[in-house]
């Protein structure tokens, strides 16, 4: 059996003290495996978006073992999780969070820049990054200049373009309409099925959770339900570069 790329044992956390105190989780176990795609659901207030800042290393918990390719995150300082952030994690959120003033190349390139890669190196990857989505040809064009699927796209090479080991998505349909969610599930299982990209997805929409390969389901801090979808929708390549950009 391979070793979990992510493992969580006994995560609790505590918001709050004494009447004010808020467990938004509370003893969390989840193991999971390099390349797997799964989809992290439940009801607001569930302890989903908190599981997932955690596992994105943009919190911590208040007790618990959280491990990431064998190392004790929990233990990191500020400045290591930043830096296992930025080596080993994408990130895609449901409001593209992009720049808006900066071309598209220029955001994909932040990441890099963050890391301090050269100019040419931050050139070449996120031209291949956003080939890789069907936008190459459009590294000029601005946020406003794009469809929100094209932007959505954009978003997703930034997420790449350091070449992760797991790509975190928030609700990463949530403003698109049916066809341009559609369309972005199935670039995520290309990402997940022909690069290995482990994919961890918050969504409320059954169907987009139905394209991932598990389900884990959180209610009131706990976990639910964790189950293999016996029937994941496996959509066929999408190509990018021939299908309508709006």
């Amino acid at each position: 059996m391979s070793t979990p790329l992510i493992s969580l044992r006994g995560v609790t956390k505590r918001y709050g003290s004494g009447e004010s105190e808020l467990m938004a989780l509370k003893g969390i176990d989840l193991d999971i495996d390099p390349g797997e795609f799964v989809a992290i659901k439940g009801p607001s207030g569930s302890g989903k978006s908190t599981a997932m800042n955690i596992l994105g290393c943009l919190d911590t918990p208040s007790s618990g073992q959280y491990l990431f390719k064998g190392a004790h995150v929990e233990a990191l300082s500020r400045d290591q999780r930043a830096r296992l952030r930025r080596r080993f994690i994408g990130f895609v959120f449901q409001g593209f969070n992009l720049l808006a003033r900066t071309s598209a190349q220029e955001n994909v390139e932040l990441p890099l820049l963050y890391r301090g890669d050269s100019a040419i190196i931050r050139r070449a990857a996120a031209t291949r990054a956003l080939q890789s989505v069907g936008l190459g040809g459009w590294e000029k064009h601005t946020p406003a200049e794009l469809s929100g699927g094209q932007q959505q796209r954009v978003a997703i090479a930034r997420a790449i373009v350091t070449e992760p080991a797991v790509v975190l998505a928030d609700e990463p349909t949530g403003n698109l309409d049916t066809q341009r969610s559609h369309e972005i599930m199935g670039l995520l299982v290309a990402l997940n099925r022909d690069h290995g990209i482990t994919v961890l997805m918050v969504t409320h929409e059954p169907d987009m959770a139905a394209y991932a390969h598990r389900m884990v389901t959180f209610v009131d801090g706990y976990i639910a339900r964790d189950a293999a979808n016996p029937n994941p929708i496996t959509a066929a390549p999408v190509n990018m570069e021939t299908s309508e950009n709006t």
